[in-house]
């Protein structure tokens, strides 16, 4: 069909009506595999080489050697992004563990498998920009750190999947995860900050929540600012009772939550340290200093 969009499977660019991985690709059958996500905005690939190192980090955590080099992986993504002809575009990238047999010995698999897709994604309508979104405290704990952690990024989802079921029961926007000890962990896709008495706060990497790539940006940003950021444990009781709570994340960008589990947070309208950051990142994405330039 004209003017499909073009995916990237394995060194060819075919049709999206076309794109087919085999059955037996351990990807499909067991969640085997990594990926990340790209945001690009006027021909920026935001934090692209950041992306990538983050895609390279989670394969060697589960032993996956992927075919080619960062710069090689860069290049590509590149190209296919101009393949599409697309200035604004969310990037999916991903590597599969490859065909195998029904078995789910990895050494059955002889060739990793590669594909890049450049589409476009909205997570959010203005208005829960505007109002903020809303929030359960989800009771699908997050994987240990010493089980299928997320701070790999892998294509097993099911947990977040699950949390995601119990936040569209209640018809809430998203689901707020607690780490295995009852800390705030993080959201379904996304990283939790909260604000308290002019402070910043996000949970540390010991929760196990994903070293996220945008959650690293606002962090600086909030210091480039002047705001204090501190990485700590966060209870639920702190989560609930905080003055501003926001999401971080590629697709989302940073997003409010203006009610937690029902209570309201702090006025019930985005706050001011949110919205100071979200208009301050907006003008980040698109900058070339800030990503891969790619038109």
């Amino acid at each position: 069909m004209e003017g499909e969009p073009l995916v990237y499977i394995d060194g060819e660019l075919v049709p999206k009506s076309q794109a087919k991985i085999s059955v037996f690709d351990h990807g499909f059958l067991y969640g085997d595999g990594v990926f990340e996500s790209i945001l690009v905005t006027n021909g920026v690939a935001f934090k692209l080489k950041e992306h990538v190192d983050r895609l390279y980090d989670s394969a060697k955590a589960i032993c996956l050697d992927i075919p080619m080099s960062k710069e090689e992986m860069i290049k590509t993504v590149v190209d296919v992004v101009r393949a599409n002809g697309l200035r604004d575009a969310y990037v999916r990238l991903v590597v599969t563990r490859g065909v195998g047999d029904l078995g789910l010995d990895p050494r059955k698999c002889q060739k990793p498998t590669v594909v890049i897709i450049v589409d476009k994604i909205k997570l959010y309508g203005e208005e829960a920009l505007s109002k903020g979104l809303t929030a359960i405290i989800s009771s699908v704990r997050r994987d240990r750190v010493d089980a299928t952690t997320h701070e790999v990024k892998s294509m097993n989802y099911l947990n977040n999947i699950l949390a995601k079921l119990e936040a569209n029961a209640v018809g809430a926007d998203e689901a707020i995860m607690l780490d295995d000890r009852g800390f705030v962990c993080e959201g379904t896709a996304d990283n939790v900050f909260i604000v308290k008495n002019g402070v910043i706060y996000t949970p540390p990497r010991t929760s196990g929540a994903l070293p996220g790539i945008t959650r690293a940006r606002v962090m600086r940003l909030a210091e480039e600012l002047g705001y204090k950021v501190v990485e700590k444990d966060i209870t639920p009781v702190e989560l609930l009772t905080a003055d501003e709570v926001f999401l971080t994340g590629t697709a989302a960008g940073i997003v409010p939550v203006t009610k937690v589990a029902g209570r309201v947070i702090g006025n019930g309208r985005p706050g001011p340290i949110t919205k100071k950051l979200m208009e301050s990142f907006k003008r980040l994405l698109g900058d070339p200093s800030e990503g891969v330039k790619i038109f």
